[in-house]
């Protein structure tokens, strides 16, 4: 499974991993918004990682396989840019605040790590008998939550208390005791001696589903690039590791620009679409057309927002809330 890669080389790309995630978490151990400056800087600090990890791999293997580990993480960096916009229609269904997010998509990442790991062991074969069962349930759920973000934005905002009428507490209080209010930023409560999830935690399995759902497509594209499980692994973790900072700068950007959430409607749709085409057609779109997509969808976001920024003067509401 290792091919020519020692388990030396193994232990130091998971202490590099695994450092970097504790710094991390340690620098953001205070439940707060990320700002743009700091979305930028943990931005700049994981693509430098996963840059200096190709240039570890052309120090010990030479620079074909530093061009392969290369070739990988932009590949799996381009396809992940779609998971970025579900996570925000993510957050807006589940109405969590900007200071909870950075802790989900934390512990996101955690069991991305082991998720990633089981797909590529697997060959990306993993769950592949529920391909195109599991693409077109999930282009719907996409397409619905573009549905649902656009119906949000048409409605005075008002922070949400009581998620007694949430559909995921609706669907998961058959099968397991569920809060129907959060207890802050923890992903399960205790009241009346009774253990119960919270929200928070419902919407952290959205978001676990979320990246296993786009495993499908990013996973074999890499596999396509080189079959060094080694050198997939890594690529796809180096890529997944940054996508939160990523993140909290679009999400920053959207507090500023008033008309870049229609933009991520409008990707979520075009999203949503794509994977039906994907599980109904077989129709495959290359990833630079995927991304081109995105980025004149958002440029046309960005363009609106400074030429008809409307009463975009209001002060600015905390992010996620409702």
């Amino acid at each position: 499974m290792l091919g020519e890669y020692s388990l030396l080389e193994v232990a130091i790309f998971g202490a590099a991993v695994a450092a970097a995630l504790l710094i991390d978490l340690f620098a953001h151990k205070r439940n707060q918004a990320v700002s743009l400056a700091g979305a930028a800087f943990w931005s700049a600090v994981w693509v430098g990682l996963g840059l200096g990890f190709a240039v570890f791999v052309g120090l010990r293997h030479g620079a074909d396989d530093a061009f392969l580990y290369l070739a990988g993480y932009l590949l799996e960096k381009s396809l992940s840019v779609d998971n970025l916009f579900v996570f925000m229609a993510v957050f807006s269904s589940f109405a969590v605040r900007g200071e909870y997010q950075h802790r989900i998509l934390y512990y996101g990442i955690l069991g991305a790590l082991a998720l990633r790991f089981l797909f590529v062991a697997a060959g990306a074969s993993l769950l592949a008998w529920l391909d195109r069962w599991a693409m077109t349930a999930f282009g719907l759920f996409v397409l619905w939550s573009a549905f649902k973000m656009w119906r949000e934005g048409q409605r005075p905002k008002e922070e949400v208390v009581d998620y007694s009428n949430h559909w995921a507490v609706r669907a998961v209080r058959r099968f397991l005791p569920v809060s129907e209010t959060l207890d802050g930023p923890r992903f399960f409560t205790r009241r009346e001696g009774r253990l119960l999830v919270t929200p928070l935690f419902l919407c952290l399995v959205t978001v676990e589903i979320a990246d296993v759902m786009f495993a499908f497509d990013s996973v074999p594209a890499v596999i396509a690039v080189t079959q060094k499980t080694f050198l997939i692994y890594t690529s796809n973790i180096f890529a997944i590791l940054g996508l939160r900072s990523l993140y909290f700068l679009l999400a920053a950007a959207a507090r500023r620009l008033v008309h870049l959430e229609k933009a991520v409607v409008a990707i979520l749709a075009f999203i949503g679409f794509k994977m039906l085409a994907q599980a109904a057609l077989g129709l495959h779109s290359s990833p630079l057309v995927s991304l081109g997509v995105v980025l004149v969808l958002l440029a046309g976001g960005v363009a609106g927002s400074f030429l008809f920024p409307g009463p975009a003067a209001a002060p600015s509401r905390p992010e996620g809330s409702r």
